[in-house]
Order: C-alpha cells, then sequence, then structure tokens
C-alpha cells in the first residue's frame, strides 16, 4: 500500500591497513544560498517478517517515506527515510495504533518539506537548524502531547535532509560522499577503511537456531536487546534469562576475526534502565556466568533522565536516544560515556555529522546502529560508517544492519538500489569489505532509484 502527497512548488584485523581518502580534494564555492523550486513526497509501507520487539514494544511494519526536492539547477532529487515512531517516541508509539503514529509522523515530514521551500540554505546543516523550531512546535500540536522526543522529530527529517544534501552535491559539483562533507566535519570522517564490522542483532524472541546460522555465516559481533518488557524488576529477570540462553548458544563458538576467538557482544536497552544499580547487578550475572568479557559496548542503558556517571562499570557505555545536540554529547562524555552512536538514517546525516564532530574533538568512539532501514538507506549509513575511528578493540568501525532479517519483501526491495550485486553490499565472514568502486561510487547514493522516481507523477500542481 502507498500514498503519494503533492505540493505544490513539488585473524585479528586490528592490523589491517586503513585507506585515506584522496589527497587534494577539490573544495567547491559553497557560498551562494541554495532555493528550492519544487517539492513532493509519497511513502510506501513495508512489512515485517515478525513482529519486532525492542524498548518494551512491537513493531509490525516500518513506512518508508520519500521526499522529492528540486531547484532549477539541480533537477529532482529523492531522499529516502524509514519512520519508526517506537524508537523516536515510545510514547507517541503506545497513545496510538501503530499505523496513527506513523501518519503522525508522516506529517510531520510534509510540514518539513514545505519549510524547506520556504527556507534558503548554504549546507543542509543550516537548512535543518533553521526549520528545526517551526518543525518542534508542529510536532507538539500535531501529536497533541505538547511536545515529542527529538528522536521523533529527527527520524521524521530525514528523508528531507537526504534529499537536501543530494540537491547540495549536484548544485556544488561534489561527485562522492567526501567531497559533499563539508570542512568542518572532514577531519572527523576522514579515512576510508576497507573494512566494517557488521553487527548481528539478537531481538527479542529470535531462535536460538537463527544465531547459531548467523555464527557459522561468519558474523562475530552480536548485539543482545535488552529492556525486555515489562517493570523494572521483570526486565532485569527477564534480560538475564535471555543473556543465559544466548550465551549458552554462543559461547563454546569460535571467529578467526578476533584475537581470542571468541565471539563480540554488544548490548542495546534502548534506554529502558532506570538506574545504575540495576545495570550493575545485570553485568554482575553475566561474570557469573562467564559472559562479561565478551560485553564490549552497552548502548544506551538508562532513562534520558538518568545523570549518573558511568565510568566505574567495566564496560564502555555509549550515548544514541539521549544524545541530540552537541551540548548533549559533552554532558554524556563529561558523565564517561566512552561511545556514541551515529544514526543518520534516523537522526539525519546532517546532526550526525555535528556529533562526529563533538566526539572526535574528545577522542571518544563512534559506530553505527541501524532502524531497520531499506537496502539504499543501508548505503547511506554504510558512507558514514565507513569513515569513522575503528572501533576500539575491534580493529575497524562497526555498522548494525537487520534490514535482511526483518523485512518480508528484503529481497525485492533490493532491487529499488540502482547498484546491483555489487561486492561491496555483501556480507563476508562478518564484514563489509569496501574497495575502490564502493568509494567512487559513493555506496550508488548519487545515482538515483527508478523505483522511488516512479512513485511521483510528471504533472505537479
Amino acid at each position: 500500500m502507498k500514498r503519494r502527497a503533492f505540493i505544490k512548488g513539488t585473524a585479528s584485523l586490528s592490523l589491517l591497513p586503513v585507506v585515506k581518502p584522496l589527497a587534494g580534494l577539490a573544495t567547491q564555492s559553497r557560498n551562494m544560498k541554495i532555493k528550492i523550486d519544487h517539492i513532493a513526497s509519497d511513502f510506501e509501507r513495508q512489512p515485517l517478517v515478525r513482529p519486532f520487539g525492542f524498548k518494551g514494544g512491537y513493531l509490525t511494519e516500518l513506512w518508508q517515506a520519500v521526499s522529492l526536492i528540486q531547484t532549477a539547477a539541480s533537477g529532482p532529487k529523492i531522499g529516502l527515510a524509514t519512520q519508526s515512531v517506537l524508537y523516536g517516541d515510545p510514547a507517541i508509539f503506545s497513545d496510538h495504533s501503530e499505523s496513527a503514529g506513523n501518519a503522525l509522523m508522516y506529517a510531520l515530514s510534509e510540514r518539513a518539506l514545505r519549510l524547506a521551500k520556504e527556507t534558503p540554505f548554504h549546507t543542509p546543516v543550516d537548512l535543518l537548524s533553521d526549520i528545526l523550531p517551526e518543525v518542534t512546535r508542529y510536532a507538539a500540536s500535531v501529536t497533541g502531547r505538547g511536545s515529542a522526543n527529538l528522536n521523533f522529530i529527527y527520524n521524521a527529517l530525514v528523508s528531507v535532509d537526504n534529499a537536501a544534501w543530494l540537491v547540495y552535491a549536484s548544485e556544488n559539483k561534489c561527485p562522492h560522499f567526501d567531497a559533499m562533507i563539508p570542512d568542518a566535519y572532514k577531519k572527523p570522517l576522514g579515512l576510508r577503511n576497507p573494512r566494517i564490522a557488521v553487527m548481528y542483532q539478537i531481538p527479542y524472541g529470535m531462535p536460538m537456531t537463527d544465531l547459531v546460522n548467523a555464527a557459522e555465516e561468519g558474523y562475530f559481533v552480536f548485539k543482545i536487546k535488552t529492556g525486555m518488557p515489562g517493570d523494572q524488576e521483570q526486565m532485569l529477570r527477564s534480560d538475564m534469562e535471555r543473556l543465559d540462553l544466548i550465551h549458552r548458544t554462543l559461547k563454546d563458538l569460535r571467529t578467526p576475526q578476533t584475537k581470542d576467538g571468541r565471539l563480540i557482544y554488544t548490548l542495546d536497552a534502548n534506554g529502558r534502565y532506570g538506574k545504575k544499580e540495576s545495570l550493575l547487578k545485570f553485568l554482575d550475572h553475566a561474570k557469573k556466568i562467564g559472559a562479561f568479557e565478551q560485553i564490549k559496548l552497552i548502548e544506551e542503558p538508562f532513562w534520558e533522565s538518568n545523570n549518573e556517571t558511568v565510568g566505574d562499570v567495566g564496560v564502555i557505555i555509549g550515548a544514541d536516544e539521549s544524545v541530540h545536540t552537541e551540548a548533549d554529547a559533552i554532558k554524556r562524555i563529561q558523565q564517561g560515556y566512552k561511545a556514541i552512536v551515529l544514526k543518520g538514517i534516523a537522526k539525519t546525516l546532517s546532526v550526525s555529522f555535528k556529533i562526529a564532530k563533538v566526539a572526535y574533538e574528545h577522542h571518544v568512539a563512534c559506530m553505527c546502529a541501524d532502524l531497520t532501514v531499506n537496502p539504499l538507506l543501508l548505503d547511506w549509513h554504510k558512507n558514514l560508517a565507513a569513515r569513522l575511528q575503528p572501533f576500539p578493540g575491534i580493529g575497524m568501525p562497526m555498522i548494525e544492519t537487520n534490514g535482511d532479517m526483518n523485512y518480508k519483501n528484503w529481497d525485492l526491495m533490493k532491487t529499488f538500489h540502482p547498484v546491483q550485486n555489487a561486492s561491496w553490499q555483501q556480507v563476508k565472514q562478518g564484514v563489509f569489505e569496501l574497495d575502490d568502486d564502493f568509494y567512487e561510487r559513493s555506496g550508488g547514493i548519487f545515482m538515483g532509484t527508478a523505483h522511488y522516481e516512479q512513485l511521483f507523477h510528471r504533472k505537479q500542481e
């Protein structure tokens, strides 16, 4: 099902070499403001294989939002987004039916698109900053809650932001992703890594046979969704039981990708733990069953309002949902967080550039987590991950991708990508191998996509 809306105006790898960008990339003149002439929007509903559980809730489908932006010089550019209301604001998700929550986010995207048309900009970073206050006010109104989590708002802005970056690249004659990165963000995104480790996600309810099969295929980083449904006591008990089951399944399996041969665990509670005491109980349990040494990262364990320090936990703690701005990133770093999760496909590429800069300046690691995005958005995100510093103890950046295991129509969705069957699109022994072709073609993100372009009528109002 789809909907159209047209808007007038329409071995250890730690020793592997890291390849840096080509020297002497031309810097384009970017003094002229870009003025959008035409805009349009649409979306597709994509069902999931099974209910997808995290943050104490479950999704059954994901809407793929599409924004079209055109200037007099650029021609039409298509920006994509995957909407995840449960990720963006669990309160809004629980207040509405799943479809109604998606409709609210889509309405916010359309409002942002209208505002973008009225707002000339130098870079999409400037554009997002200019329209964000009004988009925030509109979100409070349309949701009826008086406020909406900023992650909900950012998620609604992703398709607009991506389209704006494509227009920006066209207007400034940027041939690839490196050239498109504004000067202020080139240092934190200054590498061209030959490999990215893929984080294999384990959501609630996944059969253990899937984990064994994944390990046999070469996956060696397993991301475990914690924060099970229920109150805090029920959640902690369920998380411990779940870790028991997962560790019994994986503990004796080995990989050539790590120094000790053991698989790597990361945990993601999506902000479900109320206090540090509960997390420490969980980690004590991990020590008891012999799983602690394999845990290399815990993403966003606490409620966003939790301000406890985490430098003494004994594991790298990463901030995700609680980091909306550069100030948020600095606050978490001061509290002992040693990693920041970048989500260019959930919080916009523009915001991710700014957060990556703060992390780089404070010597804090970054990695890229998924939003169960479509294949083309995966390569948008891969462009971001590929340029980060290697994650500590891994020897390469990390990226999560779980669309292939969750979308009912994943194989069909892959045909919407402008590049088919490239080597850098395949996971091999748990990694994406990125060659010169990936970097020269920027993962295909500048090439257009016929399927999504065909969603729009030729005639605009």
